[in-house]
């Protein structure tokens, strides 16, 4: 009998390889793939947008972000990804799609995003620098703040990106990328971060 294993395994593992990279000193950019998340995405049904927020008020204590933002609270985040749409972004299995289907029961439709996407943690001085080669999103502090959410491409890539609370005083960018294009997204930014050193790792905890 044929004996299957059914681990999860990251669509990153054959090729993040945790070290040094590229220009040698000090590095400029730090990748970090966030592993073991749970993400569920939250679409509301047709006119029933603000029960959906009011249930996402009561159950995060927190409003729904309706347009490009990212919203914190204690144990999630909540991720603008579409009109009348969001993630929920956690850890620790609180806010599974069994644990919140009951909470959206009603005014919203659920959808398990957590094996389907890979999350990458972008910060470091040249963090803009490299991540303006592979995007047309301006990240400058005065158009890109803390919080501020762009669903845009990369390398033709559809991702979703979000600055995350600032880290050593430097900004930390996340990005959401389809699991079955996570190899490809990766290879590029890693090529593109070469010039500035990087260091690669991956993490259990959230940026």
């Amino acid at each position: 009998m044929v004996e299957f294993s059914w681990d999860v395994r990251s669509p990153l593992e054959r090729v993040l390889v945790a070290g040094r990279h590229g220009a040698q000193g000090d590095a400029g950019v730090s990748l970090t793939e966030i592993r073991n998340f749970d993400l569920v995405q939250v679409m509301a049904r047709r006119g029933q947008a603000g029960e959906m927020s009011a249930a996402a008020k009561a159950s995060f204590g927190v409003v729904a972000p309706g347009t490009p933002r990212a919203v914190s609270t204690a144990d999630a985040t909540l991720i603008w990804s579409g009109p009348d749409q969001f993630f929920v972004l956690s850890k620790g299995g609180k806010h599974t799609m069994a644990a919140l289907a009951p909470v959206f029961a009603g005014p919203a439709s659920l959808s398990d995003q957590s094996h389907a996407r890979v999350l990458i943690s972008v910060s470091g001085d040249k963090a803009r620098a490299m991540l303006a080669k592979v995007s047309s999103i301006d990240l400058h502090p005065d158009s890109f703040d803390v919080g501020a959410v762009a669903t845009t491409s990369m390398d033709h890539t559809s991702v979703t990106l979000w600055r995350g609370s600032d880290r050593n005083g430097q900004a930390v960018f996340n990005l959401l990328v389809f699991a079955t294009f996570a190899e490809s997204l990766w290879h590029t930014i890693l090529d593109s971060a070469a010039e500035y050193g990087v260091t690669i790792g991956h993490s259990e905890e959230l940026a």
